[in-house]
């Protein structure tokens, strides 16, 4: 299986990786083409992949990842569309542009997968969803779900709840990071040294996510044995209830969800 990649940027990069590590191929059978030349070699230098001399060599592949800027994403499937196969699948990697929109852009019948990762996927911890076309067949979507999954866990849903998606884990790691500053930020009024305070804050966000993940409980059952009865937590939950800690974060999802519906 060859795998092409039209972007090599920080979510190209970590995919690559990935294959790699995973052993989805070898790195010989990954092409990488890019605006940025610097990037190719340092790629090239790091995994091992093979230099595609221009988009269009880069489309000559069983699996074609487009990982570009959305404002550009019209050029460059202008540039290839006459070099896509009919048997490529193309991964698109774009919030906003739904499959519809591609099928127009390529004008043709082309197999088409729309997903979206997000950034944890660079120390191999990604959320992507996924949605396909119908000329997908299942056995090239089990591909691209390897392919997907082998730097994090990849969900196929339906191309509807794809603003979701970007809602809940394509944007949400920014969400996150200002949530462990926020709790680094408290620690250090309360006396802990800065370099601690954001590792145990992390920490902390790492472990309560993974008891979710690990238990299968309801977050609010979690959530429920963390508070004592009259004891610290539950002081602390109450305040946030207060300052409207839910409804900030799903007023959040929703301009989120809104935006990349706008794209």
């Amino acid at each position: 299986m060859k795998i092409g990649f039209i972007g090599l940027g920080n979510m190209g990069s970590a995919m690559i990786g990935g294959i790699i590590k995973n052993g989805i191929v070898s790195p010989e059978d990954i092409s990488g083409a890019d605006a940025s030349h610097e990037r190719i070699d340092s790629l090239v230098k790091k995994f091992n992949i093979t230099p595609a001399g221009s988009n269009n060599a880069a489309a000559r592949a069983d699996i074609l990842v487009t990982s570009v800027k959305p404002q550009v994403y019209e050029e460059v499937i202008e540039d290839i569309k006459d070099s896509i196969s009919e048997e490529t699948v193309i991964v698109s990697i774009a919030p906003g542009k739904t499959l519809a929109w591609l099928e127009e852009k390529y004008g043709k019948p082309v197999k088409l997968v729309r997903c979206m990762p997000n950034t944890p996927a660079l120390v191999g911890e990604g959320c992507t969803g996924v949605c396909r076309n119908r000329l997908v067949s299942d056995e090239e979507f089990d591909n691209v779900l390897k392919v997907l999954g082998s730097f994090g866990k990849a969900y196929e849903v339906s191309e509807s709840q794809m603003d979701a998606v970007v809602a809940v884990s394509g944007s949400s790691p920014a969400y996150v990071f200002m949530l462990i500053e926020a709790m680094a930020d408290g620690a250090v009024a309360e006396g802990l040294p800065r370099k601690t305070a954001y590792e145990m804050a992390a920490q902390a966000v790492l472990g309560s996510a993974k008891m979710v993940l690990d238990t299968g409980k309801h977050p609010g059952e979690l959530k429920d044995m963390v508070c004592s009865p009259a004891g610290t937590t539950i002081e602390a939950v109450g305040v946030l209830e207060n300052l409207g800690f839910r409804s900030a974060v799903i007023e959040a999802e929703r301009a989120c969800a809104e935006r990349s519906r706008e794209m």
